[in-house]
Order: C-alpha cells, then structure tokens, then sequence
C-alpha cells in the first residue's frame, strides 16, 4: 500500500481568539485539502484539530489495493509539542479532550510523524498554513458579526482548556 503525505497546521488570531485548521493531503497526483474553523480557542486546539480531522479522512478514503480504508501516512507538522508529545511521549497537560479524539483516531494506523520549520521554504507547509490563517479570519469575520456565539462557544469550553 502506498504511503500518503499529510500536511496540518493550525492558526490563531490571540491566543485564546478565533481559530481555523487545515489539511494538505497529496495522495500521489491528488490534493485534496480540509479546513475548518471556530470562534474562540487556541493555537493548539487548532493544531490538534488539523491532525484529528486528518486522521478521520483517511478512516473514510477506501484504500486503491483494498476494501478497507487508508492507514499509513507521513504526517507533517510545524507544531513541535505535538510532535514531541506523539513521538517522544511528552505529557499531556492540556485539550484532553482533543488527546482523547487523537487516539481514538491512531487506533490500526501507522503514522511517520515528521517536524517542519514553520514559514521556513517547505512548499506545502506554507501552502497549508496559509489555508489555517484563511479559515482564522473568517472565524474572526463571523464571531464580530455575532460577538455572543463568540463568548458562548468560549465557556462552553473553557473547561476543556
């Protein structure tokens, strides 16, 4: 089975502010890429997000050799803690949540996790996360637009963080 390469980043207007997460997958001649937002959270939350929504599209992708879906990747990320606290076993102190989401989701796959320089002169990375920071500002665009789904979204998890 062919590996594919995954590119996640996530972004933050403040921190906590409104947020967006995005995914770059290069499946031999496919792009397809994921993206996401909400109005109030954290850099991380979104950087987690981006990795969990990724893993989720490769349960749902039947495989080109088999019936079942994919389950090897190369995953990049320019977010050290989590490729640290994925591969080095750094503690999770925060977003359980989020941590629990991810491990559901690594259940029968096999992940190369792979650190990249952030707006360094990795092609995909900036490509990605310049779809993070896009999805950031629309959540900024829409929570001034309705300030209370802001506000509310924000206790409603504040709990979490």
């Amino acid at each position: 089975m062919k590996e594919i390469k995954i590119y996640t980043d996530g972004s933050c207007i403040g921190n906590p502010g409104p947020g967006g997460w995005a995914v770059l997958i290069l499946d031999g001649a496919k792009k397809i890429i994921l993206k996401g937002r909400e109005p109030y959270t954290t850099n991380n939350r979104m950087e987690m997000m981006a990795i969990i929504e990724a893993l989720k599209w490769m349960e749902t992708v039947p495989s080109a050799k088999a019936a079942s879906s994919i389950n090897k990747a190369e995953i990049f990320s320019d977010s050290n803690l989590l490729i640290q606290s994925l591969t080095q076993n750094w503690k999770r102190k925060k977003n359980k949540d989020l941590w629990t989401q991810l491990d559901k989701h690594l259940k029968n796959k096999t992940i190369k996790w792979t650190w990249v320089e952030g707006h360094a002169d990795n092609k995909y990375n900036n490509e990605v996360d310049k779809l993070a920071i896009s999805e950031s500002l629309l959540a900024q665009k829409l929570s001034h637009k309705n300030p209370a789904l802001a506000k509310s979204d924000w206790e409603s998890q504040q709990k979490l963080f």
